[in-house]
């Protein structure tokens, strides 16, 4: 089963790593000022997670491919991993879709 990380960066922000149940990380979030605005990102993705239209599919400027989750509002979520092969980020899509609903969270800000 997938999991939330939620961690401190070492300016002090937080952000959340969604974990796949292998330990890989299929997802990052952008830094956040608040743990609760962190936690608030952490629903978002659940609640968009299943949503076909609210991912991004993007191929970076070096040639490798990832993809964007955003909230129903416009607003990026959550980035993931760079990936070789379009299928391999297609695969990524399905992991964060299968992984997110039911993910726990993880506190390592303590």
């Amino acid at each position: 089963m997938g999991k939330f990380v939620l961690s401190t960066r070492s300016n002090g922000e937080f952000q959340f790593n969604l974990k796949a149940g292998n330990g890989q990380v299929i997802l990052t979030s952008e830094g956040y000022k608040a743990k609760s605005n962190c936690i608030g990102g952490i629903a978002s993705v659940k609640r968009n997670a299943t949503d076909d239209g609210k991912y991004e599919k993007k191929t970076a400027s070096n040639g490798k491919f990832f993809f964007n989750l955003k909230a129903t509002n416009g607003q990026i979520v959550g980035t993931s991993q760079m990936y070789e092969a379009e299928t391999s980020r297609d695969n990524g899509i399905a992991s964060v879709k299968s992984n997110a609903p039911e993910a726990i969270i993880e506190d390592e800000t303590a």
